[in-house]
């Protein structure tokens, strides 16, 4: 496997490297890479992402068909699940397959894909870099190269029901303390959930878990992903405001097999009272429905956290280009036309996803339609990245079947972090 990989990477590399050198010259980039024989050309395409919920890219995908008649992109929607994403993604990559030409990655596989030789640098001229925001542009970096580009940011927000909050005159929750005793309290009354975030078992618990920590003072990995730092007093009591939370039921147990899709559905359907979620669970929660009880009931603030504002993950998606691809060509470009203003805009606006041109967050137009704009900027701004590392699957893996257990009350918190610990030691180190 090791020997494979690393013809793999030397593939890449030789494909990148005619890749920069035709690409480079702004103007000139569509004629220098129409002549590049090394990369095979242009033509049809495979556009893989995870499952387009919202409807978003089937508009823009058509737009760009009319324009390229001869480069047509052919959507193949993997599942919700970013686990089963990555497990398909990554058995196809595996097998050195063509069929996916531009890759929608999970801002965490971009070590993991670089590093096995499965997608292409790229060079970082060909992109407005400097207009994107910081965080998520440091997302596609590694070791010390443009791997892939910054697609759509992410950060987690509390959701809160407003109407709720106003009738007991009670301010949205700035701390742990605070929310433990408004969803503890208010939520009883209403016969509601007092708050849930994504507990289920998959990537989704890995961010919660790690919102926790890291707002707590603490962290996962060192910066360079070489040194398990997990073993504090910050973990802890990271660790510990959950527990407690289902411990004493204001986080209901019913939770634990909730991902981001069901937890929104649950609070749509006006039974749960204070929501971690995604943005995209506002433009769900913002239309009206017969299943909806919380349009126009509901907003947001940035995640709590012991002493004030805590820190989430940063999320979102990367866009690649496979070294197995036979047109490579045209997914660049079609990259670009992804990541343009224009489309950026589009892919708020129809698809409620955030976009990573920091001048869409300023736009008034955008601001009066999508209020949390200014929030979630902050919040991306102050997020933190999960463990940059090869490894991340199998860390993740381990941090959420041992958090689970923990959640389900079967394990100590302090066992669960130092086991925990000597786990991620030993991925690190090839154990």
């Amino acid at each position: 496997m090791r020997r494979s990989r690393t013809r793999a990477a030397r593939l890449a590399g030789l494909l990148a490297g005619v890749l920069v050198a035709t690409a480079c010259g702004g103007p000139g980039v569509t004629q220098g890479l129409s002549t590049s024989a090394a990369l095979n050309g242009q033509g049809p395409i495979t556009f893989v992402t995870g499952a387009d919920t919202s409807g978003y890219l089937r508009p823009l995908l058509a737009t760009w068909n009319t324009r390229h008649p001869g480069e047509r992109v052919t959507l193949v929607q993997l599942p919700a699940d970013a686990d089963d994403q990555h497990a398909q993604m990554v058995a196809n990559l595996q097998a050195r397959s063509g069929l996916y030409d531009v890759l929608n990655m999970d801002v965490i596989w971009t070590p993991e894909f670089a590093s096995a030789g499965w997608i292409v640098p790229l060079n970082p001229k060909l992109f407005p870099l400097s207009q994107f925001l910081r965080p998520a542009v440091d997302t596609a970096d590694w070791d010390g190269r443009l791997w892939a580009v910054p697609y759509t940011s992410n950060a987690g927000l509390l959701y809160y029901r407003k109407d709720i909050l106003a009738g007991a005159h009670a301010a949205p929750p700035r701390t742990w303390a605070q929310l433990a005793s408004l969803a503890s309290t208010l939520a009883p009354p209403h016969h509601m959930y007092g708050y849930a975030g994504q507990y289920k078992l998959y990537e989704g618990l890995t961010v919660n878990f790690a919102e926790a920590v890291q707002s707590a003072g603490g962290g996962i990995l060192s910066g360079d992903g070489k040194r398990v730092i997990l073993n504090s007093p910050q973990a802890r009591e990271g660790l510990g405001f959950l527990v407690r939370g289902f411990s004493a039921g204001w986080i209901p147990k019913a939770a634990l097999s909730w991902d981001e899709n069901r937890a929104s559905a649950v609070f749509e359907s006006g039974k749960l009272l204070f929501m971690r979620n995604w943005p995209l669970a506002y433009g769900l929660a913002s239309r009206p429905g017969n299943t909806n009880q919380v349009a126009g009931k509901f907003s947001v603030v940035p995640l709590p956290g012991p002493h004030g504002r805590g820190s989430s993950s940063l999320g979102g998606g990367d866009l690649a280009i496979s070294a197995f691809s036979r047109h490579q060509q045209t997914a660049l470009r079609f990259i670009q036309y992804l990541t343009s203003l224009t489309s950026e805009r589009q892919i708020l606006v129809q698809g409620s996803l955030p976009p990573v041109w920091v001048r869409l967050y300023a736009d008034r137009a955008l601001i009066k339609r999508f209020p949390y704009l200014p929030v979630l900027r902050q919040a991306i701004l102050s997020a933190k990245p999960r463990p940059k590392s090869t490894d991340y699957n199998q860390l993740s893996l381990a941090i959420s079947s041992s958090v689970y257990q923990a959640l389900r009350l079967k394990k100590a918190v302090n066992g669960t972090i130092a086991n925990l610990s000597a786990q991620l030691n030993n991925i690190i180190r090839g154990g």
